[in-house]
């Protein structure tokens, strides 16, 4: 299908230039992003299952063929399947939850949700259930005093192919069809229009997670103008010349940070910030690394982190150093590090560097802690970070919660025990 996508001017035009600037001292969103750091964590394979956070879901299943949200509602029994998700719902993150988040110092929360949630298409095989959860997490946010990120994580057609976008798919099709792109923009008005009183506890909205822009540009030309479709959707939700004090989060589609340079910079636009993921596990390169290596490569980001003309954020990220966790690369899929992968060589046993922390060492836990913090400190020369994720079934390497009671994470993340790490 041939698409034309209206040219950036256009937009401003629409919305109007002089709006833009009457109004640019105006924005005041409830979280200080310039004077504060963020300090979060995600709240990962709750309202979108992934296989990898919670393998039990879908090996009970009986059914190799079922790798996904997706594939979970195709596949499986509908009602057995409704109350597996429900069950999951209700269990995996409760009120206790936000209190442990808090109790740990953190005060952002990003929560994945799908697009599925909110509407479901012809022929489409998710259930549906999760609003009442999303608004129980903004509850349970503003009685911790916690600000919470409402992440748009998968969108029709799926932004990137990846599990943990409700669809596996060998290449993403969101971009390629102009309808699902207007049925993500309608979701977006809902959640705007949902939230647009309640910026105190919801101070931002990410309209797309990890949009696959290495595909190029058949993906990043009509992205960026979604991204400005989600500038005005976010940032005016009345229907009116009034603005939300609400952030839009853009996800950098895993371009460098220069791509995005005076990307919707002031004054034109206002309350703009930029989202990167940083891991260091999903490359044959990667989980070849020392220890010491991963540690210097985390400090490495540390000047391009603070030169950039958007608030910034470090939205994911982790102290995993392999992709040992069961299913992290798919279902059905090894590991890079053992070389189970196809096309990975072998670079060590994943006994004892995923699974329980009962089976870790105590110079990985002490690694680990390291880890940790040199990538705090080096993600505090942006605007802050979001750990992936609270919680696992399985994979303590990955969990903020099992970090915290496993001595690797502080109970404050300004408790550092290595502060000079980096130099």
């Amino acid at each position: 299908m041939s698409t034309n996508f209206p040219m950036h001017s256009a937009f401003l035009a629409l919305v109007g230039l002089s709006l833009f600037h009457s109004v640019s001292s105006q924005f005041s969103p409830s979280f200080p992003y310039s004077s504060q750091k963020v300090r979060g964590v995600n709240l990962g394979g709750w309202l979108v299952l992934e296989p990898w956070i919670t393998p039990s879901i879908f090996d009970n299943t009986g059914n190799p063929n079922i790798v996904d949200e997706w594939t979970f509602g195709q596949y499986y029994d509908r009602a057995t399947a409704t109350n597996v998700l429900q069950d999951h719902w209700n269990t995996w993150i409760t009120q206790d939850d936000f209190a442990n988040i808090a109790a740990a110092g953190l005060n952002h929360v990003r929560l994945p949700i799908g697009y599925w949630a909110f509407e479901v298409g012809p022929g489409e095989p998710y259930i549906q259930g999760q609003l009442p959860y999303l608004q129980n997490a903004v509850q349970w946010a503003g009685q911790y005093g916690l600000m919470l990120i409402v992440d748009l994580h998968g969108a029709p057609g799926s932004q990137n192919g990846y599990d943990n976008s409700g669809h596996r798919l060998p290449y993403p099709t969101w971009q390629s069809n102009q309808t699902n792109i207007a049925r993500t923009d309608a979701i977006i008005k809902q959640i705007a229009s949902m939230f647009a009183g309640q910026a105190n506890v919801v101070p931002i909205i990410a309209p797309l997670n990890e949009p696959a822009g290495y595909y190029g540009s058949s993906v990043l030309t009509p992205l960026r103008q979604y991204y400005y479709d989600s500038y005005g959707n976010i940032r005016y939700p009345y229907g009116t010349s009034t603005q939300s004090n609400t952030v839009v989060l853009l996800h950098d589609a895993f371009q460098p940070l220069s791509y995005w340079n005076g990307f919707e910079t002031t004054p034109d636009f206002q309350g703009v910030a930029m989202d990167t993921h940083i891991y260091q596990v999903f490359s044959n390169a990667d989980v070849q690394m020392s220890w010491q290596s991963h540690i210097n490569t985390a400090c490495g980001t540390q000047s391009t982190l603070s030169n950039f003309d958007l608030w910034l954020m470090v939205g994911e990220w982790s102290p995993a150093i392999t992709d040992c966790a069961t299913y992290l690369n798919g279902r059905g899929n090894g590991a890079r590090y053992d070389g189970s992968y196809p096309g990975s060589t072998y670079v060590g046993s994943c006994t004892g560097v995923t699974g329980s922390a009962s089976t870790f060492s105590s110079s990985y836990k002490t690694f680990l802690r390291q880890f940790w913090e040199a990538q705090v400190i080096s993600y505090e020369k942006s605007n802050g970070w979001l750990m992936w994720t609270w919680k696992t079934e399985g994979a303590d390497e990955w969990s903020y919660l099992a970090g915290l009671q496993n001595g690797w994470i502080p109970w404050s993340p300004t408790d550092l025990q290595y502060p000079t790490i980096c130099g």
